[in-house]
């Protein structure tokens, strides 16, 4: 069995402008955002902890986000290669032209530049997001910063935004707040 690997690139050298996918926030304190690597599930398990009211995944399900579904997550990085920002997702396999974006989170170095909002856009501006044409997420209904986001994003595309409870709080286990489907779409990823 012939394996193909690919060359190993450190964290802190992916936090340069050739290796990201797009390069934001003020010249002074520019934040990266590329495609994660092995090297990222820890910071990125560090970054959910620090952002309440996420829920805290374990570290291995951040390592294999950070490898099986690198294509459709993106974190971004400080200068120093430092995680700040995450978005996890993934295209449904029974719904081809849906996005459903799990998780998106913004440390509090890089809250207030619009990071969450570039985080979702640079996922779904990738080619291997060209047939999708909808995105869907869950929400606690007090979540105020995600309705935000997510409004904003289906007012900037030009999209109606759809929602409906999905999981109760007694599927949840009783110690939960209830989870909204929220479905924002149809879109063309190529006007994002």
């Amino acid at each position: 069995m012939n394996a193909t690997t690919e060359p190993f690139i450190p964290s802190a050298d992916l936090a340069r402008p050739s290796v990201a996918d797009a390069v934001v926030g003020h010249q002074a304190t520019p934040l990266f955002i590329r495609k994660p690597n092995p090297d990222d599930g820890w910071g990125v398990y560090e970054l959910v902890k620090s952002c309440p009211p996420l829920d805290v995944n374990s570290a291995y399900a951040y390592l294999l986000l950070a490898t099986q579904f690198r294509d459709t997550c993106a974190v971004a990085t400080n200068e120093e290669g430092e995680i700040v920002g995450f978005v996890s997702g993934y295209v449904k396999s029974n719904a081809p032209d849906t996005y459903f974006l799990w998780q998106v989170a913004v440390g509090e170095k890089a809250r207030g530049t619009g990071l969450a909002r570039r985080l979702v856009e640079a996922v779904m501006t990738r080619p291997e997001l060209a047939e999708v044409h909808h995105l869907e997420t869950t929400i606690t209904p007090d979540n105020q910063a995600s309705w935000g986001l997510f409004r904003r994003l289906a007012d900037r595309w030009q999209a109606p935004l759809n929602s409906r409870e999905y999981f109760s709080t007694d599927q949840l286990g009783g110690e939960h707040d209830p989870e909204n489907l929220v479905r924002i779409g149809p879109f063309q990823t190529a006007d994002i």
